[in-house]
């Protein structure tokens, strides 16, 4: 069964890996700066800062001897993320068998400008008098929740899946290559990636979704660099406050709307004016995967008998754990289930490792079992992998039989051609090859006859 594995980068390793001409550009807004420099590690924010005012280049020997004893490995890390992002340019003097380093102009430039006069918004909030009563920031996270939630399950194609979403088609074309498939007249169905997408944590599932979106983003006539500089803006805006729809340009217009299927924004009418206003998951956009501030608390308690309590009043909850169990009822905050064989092989068929059923139900165990080692029985676990393990047992494969040898020579001989040889029985001369030597053992024979 063949294992699919989802990477979901972060924005900085989109960032690093546009081309030269489209970095330099990007370095062009202030905001872009401000984010890059957050995002590095803490040795490399040191050495922008020690540079920032520097504008000749400084030797490599020279910065080690800003370094501790034990420093060097840290130091290696934050040079190559720097190089990487183009926020130091390496320069080499092979006379001299010396290597320099200098910081980016344009970047230098604005983060001296942003030192100097201070940070400002990209836009300013809109009056409390135009926009009358704002919802909370509780009302705003259910909402984000609640349309991240319908999302997902209108992509797991669920019949509990609120039709009244109206998701953009051109956000669900987004993911018809990656996650969804779709063949004449039939509706679309999850891929393995998909089904391993849906046991990522939410965070890690916002910027694969992001990332297709950014890669998918010239097909549509979008210049990469200006999306990406208008999300890493996005997540500069105060959480719960309103912004005008009219501050922002065409393109701009299309990309929120496409945001607020996500749930990143929430998009409001007034009667002249229109308003968006990001949600926490906008602000996300600059936090780290690694970051477990912004995870959700568990919910899930496996038994040793292979029970399963999951606390959660969400359909989501429930269509992401009959991916892999059997559910036997539903309460208004309770699924009860059971993990079972027969449920496991469904996910293994699905393209679901155990690996990652594993991994779902340790990161996502309920508070009170979350403080034990283990906090997923070691029965359970060691069970789920023996019954993956159990498909893997036998390996298909195309192979010819060989019998009726004219002689044990030309029996013998044909056992050691090539190394396709899979099986072979001396007393009665017959053997099994791979079928990919079948030709070449066939002319092998007709020349020994």
């Amino acid at each position: 069964m063949p294992q699919v594995r989802i990477i979901a980068k972060n924005f900085m390793d989109m960032v690093s890996a546009l081309p030269a001409m489209k970095l330099d550009k990007l370095y062009e807004n202030p905001f872009i700066c401000e984010a890059i420099l957050r995002s590095l590690p803490p040795l490399a924010k040191k050495y922008v800062l020690q540079m920032l005012y520097i504008e000749n280049p400084i030797l490599a020997k020279s910065m080690e001897e800003w370094l501790l004893a034990d420093g060097y490995s840290k130091h290696k890390v934050a040079l190559d993320r720097l190089v990487q992002l183009r926020v130091f340019s390496e320069i080499s003097d092979s006379r001299k068998r010396e290597t320099s380093y200098i910081l980016n102009p344009t970047f230098q430039a604005n983060l001296q400008k942003h030192l100097v006069y201070g940070g400002v918004l990209p836009r300013e909030p809109m009056s409390s008098a135009i926009t009358n009563r704002l919802p909370s920031l509780e009302d705003l996270e259910a909402y984000a929740l609640e349309q991240w939630e319908c999302f997902l399950l209108q992509l797991i194609n669920s019949a509990q899946a609120e039709r009244h979403s109206n998701i953009s088609s051109s956000m669900m074309k987004v993911f018809q290559r990656g996650l969804l498939s779709q063949r004449d007249k039939e509706a679309p169905k999850l891929t393995e990636h998909g089904f391993q997408f849906l046991l990522m944590d939410t965070n890690a599932q916002l910027w694969y979704i992001i990332r297709e979106y950014i890669s998918n983003s010239e097909e549509r006539g979008v210049d990469s660099a200006d999306l990406i500089s208008f999300l890493l803006e996005l997540s500069f805006h105060a959480t719960g406050e309103a912004y005008n729809v009219n501050t922002l340009t065409e393109f701009q217009k299309c990309i929120i709307k496409d945001l607020a299927d996500l749930g990143l924004v929430k998009l409001q009418q007034g009667r002249k004016e229109s308003w968006f206003i990001p949600t926490k998951l906008a602000s996300n956009l600059s936090v780290s995967l690694s970051d477990t501030s912004s995870r959700e608390q568990g919910f899930v308690v496996v038994e040793t008998n292979f029970r399963m309590y999951a606390y959660s009043s969400s359909k989501l909850n429930c269509e992401i754990l009959r991916l892999f169990s059997r559910i036997e009822y539903q309460l208004p905050n309770l699924i009860v289930g059971a993990i079972t064989k027969e449920s496991l092989y469904d996910a293994f068929e699905n393209g679901i490792s155990a690996e990652q059923i594993i991994s779902f139900l340790q990161q996502n165990a309920h508070p009170r079992v979350a403080e034990r080692v283990p906090s997923v029985p070691e029965n359970v676990t060691d069970q789920i992998r023996l019954w993956e393990s159990d498909l893997n047992r036998v390996e298909m494969m195309s192979a010819y039989v060989y019998d009726d040898f004219p002689s044990r020579d030309v029996f013998e001989s044909a056992c050691d051609f090539d190394s396709g040889l899979l099986w072979e029985d001396s007393k009665k001369m017959r053997m099994v090859v791979k079928g990919e030597i079948h030709m070449h053992m066939r002319e092998y024979l007709r020349r020994q006859k």
